[in-house]
C-alpha cells in the first residue's frame, strides 16, 4: 500500500473498502485474532489489539464480529491459529515489493506468493533484499473535519511525529514505530476522527513507472492484494499520470 503517492495509497483503501467489503473484514478479523493471541484479550493492556479494534471499527465492522474474533483467539470460542509471514521480492521495471501475510497454511501461501510473483513480477527474494529499501513507519490518516494545517501540526509536533502532509480531503501523519501510539493517542484525545491507523513499510527512494510499465506493477499489486493470505503490500513504485 506504500510506496505509491500519498493520494494513490488512501484511494485504494477506499475502494477497497467499498467494493470488497467482506474482504477487508476478513483482514481486519485476522489481525484482530493474532493481536489478542498475542497479547491478551484486554483492548486496554493490548495497543495492537486497540489499534486493531479501532480500525475495525473505522471500517463499520460490526461489534458482534469484533468480540467474536477476541474470544476465539483468546480460547473462548473455537479458532484458528494465523502465522505472521512477510515475503520480498522483485515486480516490473525493478519495482521492489514487500508482502505482509496472516495465515493459517504457510506452504499453501508461500505457493500462492510465489506463483503470483513468477507470473506477474520477477520473482520473490531472499529475506532482507527489499527489505533494506523500505523504513518502518507510523502511519495516521484524518479526514479533513475542517481543522487547519496549525491545529494539526501543534498536536503531533507535541506527541513526537515525525512529519504530516496536507491533501484537499485529508491529513497524513507520520511518526516512528516508538512514537506511533503516542501520536495516534494525542489525536484521539483531541476529538480528532482517525480513518486508518497501521505501521508501514515506507519507501526511501522511489521508481517512476508510467504506461505499460505501470499497468504491469499494478496488476501484480492488484493480485497480490486479492489474495486471501496477504493483508499488506507495499512497494517503491511512484506512478506517473
Amino acid at each position: 500500500m506504500s510506496g505509491h503517492s500519498k493520494w494513490s495509497t488512501i484511494k485504494r483503501k477506499k475502494e477497497a473498502l467499498d467494493q470488497k467489503r467482506g474482504k477487508i473484514f476478513t483482514k481486519l478479523i485476522k489481525e484482530i485474532t493474532v493481536a489478542a493471541k498475542i497479547g491478551g484479550g484486554d483492548v486496554d493492556a493490548n495497543p495492537r489489539l486497540r489499534l486493531a479494534v479501532d480500525n475495525a471499527k473505522s471500517a463499520n465492522m460490526p461489534l458482534d464480529n469484533i468480540e467474536r474474533a477476541i474470544k476465539k483467539a483468546t480460547g473462548e470460542l473455537e479458532g484458528v491459529t494465523f502465522l505472521e509471514l512477510m515475503y520480498e521480492g522483485y515486480g516490473p521495471s525493478g519495482v521492489a515489493f514487500i508482502v505482509e501475510c496472516l495465515t493459517d497454511n504457510k506452504n499453501r501461501t508461500v505457493a500462492e506468493v510465489r506463483h503470483l510473483f513468477t507470473k506477474y513480477g520477477n520473482g520473490l527474494g531472499e529475506t532482507g533484499s527489499v527489505a533494506w529499501m523500505f523504513d518502518r513507519k507510523g502511519i495516521i490518516t484524518l479526514p479533513n473535519q475542517g481543522k487547519e494545517e496549525d491545529e494539526i501540526f501543534e498536536i503531533i509536533l507535541e506527541a513526537g511525529a515525525d512529519d504530516l502532509q496536507t491533501e484537499e480531503d485529508f491529513f497524513e501523519v507520520t511518526s516512528s514505530v516508538d512514537s506511533f501510539e503516542t501520536v495516534r493517542k494525542a489525536l484521539v484525545d483531541a476529538g480528532l476522527e482517525i480513518e486508518n491507523a497501521s505501521l508501514q513499510w515506507i519507501a526511501k527512494n522511489t521508481i517512476e513507472v508510467e504506461g505499460e510499465a505501470s499497468e504491469k506493477v499494478e496488476r501484480l499489486f492488484d493480485m497480490l492484494d486479492d489474495s486471501d493470505d496477504v493483508q499488506n503490500v507495499y512497494s517503491n513504485a511512484d506512478f506517473k499520470e
